[in-house]
């Protein structure tokens, strides 16, 4: 053999050896059993799946500890209001109807503020238009497929938004347990009941979740509606386009008593409905229709696909989305 290749071939020889004596130490331990490998399992057990880092077991515990709220509290008071200044320009209405709640000051109970989902600035929206003493102390409720499905983004949702994870697809006692525990303590929730964006500019049937919350921990609930940020960046939208938002609070709701949880969610979507109605008109046309229970409701018309657009476009003519900015043109001087 030549003396060149003597090198390669010893190489390889101490390769070979030392995968022998890995696979010989993998067989000694394997015939050890217990605890050098992993215990058997009986038929019919189910062993625990183990805890991830995403989705619904991402951990948001170290977003709410003092040094990420004081964070939060600066990105939503300084580069997230701007951001939704110059993409929204929100008209906020309605404030006064937490007046009475607001005197209160740091005595003033949580609250679960429920509004009507058309995009993904609603969140935003949504934590720079609540008032203070609120604002300061907020988690959102979002989607644990969406929001948490790797580190980074379920990082920037947990410090930026205070969100917690939700699944979408089935009930999760560990997400309303730790939203119990997150109201008691004294923070107010965001949640939008309807699941997801709407994926044709109406509303959705709203799920049960936030009347849940509000029977589990007996807190209020206070409706709000946004109009206009579907034409921002509704669901599929390729890009974003500046426009104008309206948001409207309603009055706190609370149950009645004998009011189950189901007519109690059917009250807050009627109520959030209503706000619709308000914004698109006047507070007296919708209160007059809401007296006559014809207020409009939020799922849209009946009727097939191009109906439902068609009726669409004259809802929206009405709404914040028909006051979207246009960029001005500048003629040049002749003289």
């Amino acid at each position: 053999m030549s003396a060149k290749l003597v090198p390669f071939r010893d190489a390889a020889r101490a390769v070979g050896a030392a995968g022998r004596r890995v696979h010989l130490v993998r067989a000694t331990l394997g015939r050890a059993g217990f605890p050098y490998r992993a215990p058997s399992v009986p038929r019919g057990v189910e062993v625990p799946r183990p805890k991830g880092h995403t989705g619904i077991d991402f951990d948001t515990a170290w977003a709410r500890t003092p040094v990420a709220r004081r964070v939060r509290n600066t990105l939503v008071a300084g580069p997230l209001r701007a951001s939704v200044k110059v993409l929204a320009d929100p008209r906020i209405q309605g404030l006064d109807r937490l007046a009475d709640l607001k005197r209160l000051g740091d005595d003033a109970p949580p609250l679960i503020f429920v509004a009507n989902h058309h995009s993904h600035l609603d969140a935003p929206l949504m934590l720079t238009a609540i008032p203070s003493p609120w604002r300061e102390d907020l988690f959102v409720v979002a989607a644990a497929d969406y929001f948490f499905t790797t580190r980074a983004t379920g990082a920037a949702s947990a410090l930026a938004l205070g969100a917690i994870p939700i699944d979408r697809s089935t009930v999760s006692r560990r997400t309303s347990d730790l939203a119990a525990e997150l109201i008691g303590d004294g923070m107010s929730m965001v949640i939008f009941p309807e699941g997801g964006r709407s994926p044709d500019g109406w509303g959705q049937p709203f799920k049960g979740g936030a009347a849940f919350m509000a029977d589990k921990c007996g807190v209020p609930v206070v409706p709000v509606h946004i109009d206009g940020s579907g034409a921002i960046w509704g669901k599929g939208a390729k890009r974003l386009k500046p426009g104008s938002v309206t948001i409207t609070f309603g009055a706190p709701l609370r149950q009645r008593d004998g009011e189950n949880v189901r007519r109690f969610s059917d009250r807050i979507e009627t109520a959030v409905a209503q706000l619709g109605d308000e914004s698109l008109y006047d507070w007296w046309t919708a209160r007059q229709r809401a007296a006559s229970s014809a207020t409009p409701r939020l799922t849209g018309p009946d009727a097939v696909g191009w109906r439902r657009a068609w009726a669409l476009g004259d809802h929206r003519q009405r709404g914040a989305a028909a006051r979207r900015r246009r960029q001005k043109r500048r003629w040049p001087k002749l003289d």
